[in-house]
């Protein structure tokens, strides 16, 4: 391993830095989490915004991804991205949905008796 001056650099180039999130990653009632559906909101605008909020509207604009799919793409831990989202959608950049789950149905006493019945016999 080459070693790192304290410019950053390394014999071999430039050492990557990491995302720095302010000491208040989620705004006050804005709860993402990796399942959270993403959409770009309707009046949004991307000027203003810095490079990784640009780069997750992008991502967002054909259509719906989750967090944990816009993670992925930008190969960035999810906390971070995490806590991005859910200052776009505090600034309404950012529509967040979630995912749909079905209500579980209830099964009949009857049937619940046989499925143990037949457990029994294994």
């Amino acid at each position: 391993m080459s070693p790192v001056s304290a410019a950053g650099h390394s014999r071999r180039g430039v050492v990557r830095s990491h995302t720095v999130i302010g000491a208040d990653p989620a705004p006050a009632g804005v709860h993402v989490d990796l399942a959270t559906l993403l959409s770009v909101g309707p009046d949004a605008k991307r000027r203003g915004l810095r490079a990784q909020a640009q780069r997750v509207m992008a991502l967002c604009a054909p259509g719906v991804l989750s967090v944990a799919d816009v993670a992925a793409h930008l190969q960035l831990p999810g906390g971070v991205v995490r806590a991005l989202v859910a200052e776009l959608v505090a600034s309404g950049h950012l529509l967040a949905a979630d995912p749909f789950v079905p209500v579980a149905q209830r099964h009949e006493a009857e049937f619940l008796e046989r499925v143990l019945h037949g457990l029994e016999r294994l």
